[in-house]
């Protein structure tokens, strides 16, 4: 089931419950005309209000009704408000108000910032200036850190400090290095991180100590939306990523988003990790399985 969201005013809403259908199609005409707006998916309902409305409405002014996409039968269709413009769902013809299943007040804006909200792991743009301040930064750091001289270690770590949330005593982290934004990376003391590391800290990626990466790893926290019409709108999320003591992980290893894997464990070269991994096993494939627990015999 896919459900669309519809915003109108409260009086024509009510009007339609009476008159048992309500009529969708605004050709062209905007809310303040028509008394309603296009159908449209959850991640673009302010945006296309505001864009055809202009506005904030009173409150109790406007509704928004949930529709069971299901329960239809009038086509729905992609269209764009202006040729090149925003794209977004329009039923046409008359809505059966048997296929409304809940009647929600408007919406109030966003308090958090697009930041507020990546961090609280939930939808997010990242083409936001303040995100993208913290991505340019972090690039630049990067960018002197792989260029770093093996011959001068103090300055390559005092970059790696400074690029990095937390760095325990004694970590070495080959160049180079690929971060999104470095500061929700945290790596224990002694961690050995060899060459080509890809850490996109999206959300936190917390690494404990002793820890060995192979060169090559990927730690992977971004997440997209699986419908097409919120990724093409460039929603994302992202899942923490937790790395326990002791852990190996071989050359090529993927680790993806929200994986926490238990101290000691072994994860074998080339492995997806896809899925939590409990301590002290071996895990090797494509999706990463269990095929023995540390200690017994095994090759």
């Amino acid at each position: 089931m896919t459900e669309l969201l519809h915003i109108t005013e409260r009086a024509l809403w009510e009007s339609a419950q009476a008159a048992g259908t309500y009529e969708m199609s605004t050709r062209g005409r905007t809310l303040q005309e028509e008394g309603f707006i296009h159908c449209s998916f959850p991640h673009q309902l302010r945006g296309v209000a505001e864009m055809l409305y202009g506005t904030d409405p009173a409150p109790g002014e406007l509704v928004v009704l949930v529709i069971d996409r299901d329960r239809l039968d009038v086509p729905v269709r992609v269209e764009e408000v202006a040729p090149g413009g925003p794209r977004f769902p329009h039923l046409y013809g008359p809505l059966a108000v048997a296929a409304v299943t809940d009647v929600r007040a408007w919406p109030r804006p966003e308090p958090r910032s697009q930041k507020e909200r990546m961090l609280a792991g939930d939808l997010y743009l990242a083409d936001d200036p303040e995100l993208e301040a913290d991505a340019l930064r972090a690039a630049g750091l990067g960018e002197r850190y792989n260029a770093s001289s093996v011959t001068d270690l103090p300055a390559r770590q005092a970059l790696l400090r400074e690029l990095l949330g937390e760095v325990g005593e004694g970590v070495v982290v080959r160049p180079p290095l690929s971060v999104d934004y470095g500061q929700y990376i945290s790596i224990g003391a002694r961690t050995f991180v060899n060459c080509g590391a890809v850490m996109l800290d999206v959300a936190p990626i917390r690494i404990g100590d002793d820890v060995q990466i192979g060169p090559n790893v990927q730690l992977l926290t971004p997440t997209h939306p699986v419908d097409p019409e919120p990724r093409r709108a460039k929603w994302e999320a992202a899942k923490p990523i937790a790395i326990g003591d002791n852990v190996w992980l071989g050359g090529g290893v993927i680790v993806c988003p929200g994986v926490t894997i238990g101290a000691n464990t072994v994860v074998g070269a080339g492995a997806v990790v896809t899925r939590d991994l409990p301590a002290d096993v071996v895990a090797v494939g494509n999706p990463a399985r269990v095929v023995r627990k540390i200690g017994e015999a095994g090759e």
